[in-house]
């Protein structure tokens, strides 16, 4: 197994993308921290890594806040007596233009998707520096790379985290700490439907658009950007950090 004896804690882990890791990460051994600002979300994944053999704990958490990113350190540290990887999923969606963007926009925002990996970053380096080892994953996106009309906050906030992931592998090298990024494509995911549903269209209709761009012709399915943070978090990735990895279905590669 891939991660055989190793703690993981992973953000957003209550549904699509972040639900799919963690299952992912305990099928390859791994024993996980689930955290989730819904906590509801967070014990049904743990119960469905419990139910297939697996080891994982919940924890309720806001990541913009620094103080719940510690506890989730916390709770790792005291749970399992050690932090091998982190995975930093949970996210804000704010689209539209920058006019009609709010000061509350930005600032949620950017709390999320940027303060939000910092935090949980600086919560678990005392860890991870201890132990000399380390690997960090990021989560960005297309949206990271790619200009796209009336997402200007979400997009600004995701391109951040591309370069947040290049400066965080130069200072924690010496660490033996590696830090990457995926940056998944159109996924499948609760978030998704709910703002297709927002939309007022078809699951159909969405997916004739959203896909047009896609070398493949359809959606990502979680578990296949799962298996993108599998392999950067593993030490199959041993010579690889400061990178971003796109899983995209060849979205950008027009």
């Amino acid at each position: 197994m891939r991660l055989e004896d190793k703690v993981a804690i992973i953000t957003g882990s209550g549904s699509g993308i972040g639900r799919a890791t963690a299952q992912l990460f305990a099928e390859e051994g791994a024993k996980v921290v689930v955290a989730e600002i819904n906590l509801e979300g967070a014990n049904e994944t743990v119960q469905s890594i419990q139910s297939a053999g697996g080891e994982a704990v919940s924890v309720e958490a806001d990541v913009s806040k620094e103080e719940d990113s510690r506890k989730i350190a916390d709770l790792a540290y005291c749970e399992y007596g050690k932090i091998d990887i982190l995975v930093n999923n949970a996210a804000a969606f704010v689209f539209g233009r920058v006019e009609d963007a709010t000061t509350e926009d930005w600032d949620h925002v950017f709390s999320v998707n940027v303060k939000g990996p910092a935090f949980c970053v600086k919560a678990v380096l005392p860890v991870m520096k201890q132990g000399s080892s380390g690997a960090i994953v990021n989560i960005g996106s297309i949206s990271s790379m790619i200009a796209q009309p009336d997402y200007v906050p979400y997009n600004t906030s995701k391109s951040a985290i591309l370069n947040f992931t290049r400066c965080l592998a130069m200072d924690l090298a010496p660490f033996n700490i590696r830090v990457n990024t995926v940056c998944p494509g159109v996924t499948h995911t609760p978030a998704l439907e709910k703002a297709i549903q927002e939309e007022g269209i078809t699951l159909e209709e969405a997916n004739a658009h959203l896909n047009q761009p896609c070398l493949l012709k359809r959606l990502g399915q979680p578990r296949e950007i799962a298996h993108g943070i599998l392999f950067l978090a593993s030490d199959d990735a041993s010579f690889v950090t400061g990178t971003s990895l796109l899983v995209d279905g060849g979205y950008t590669a027009q």
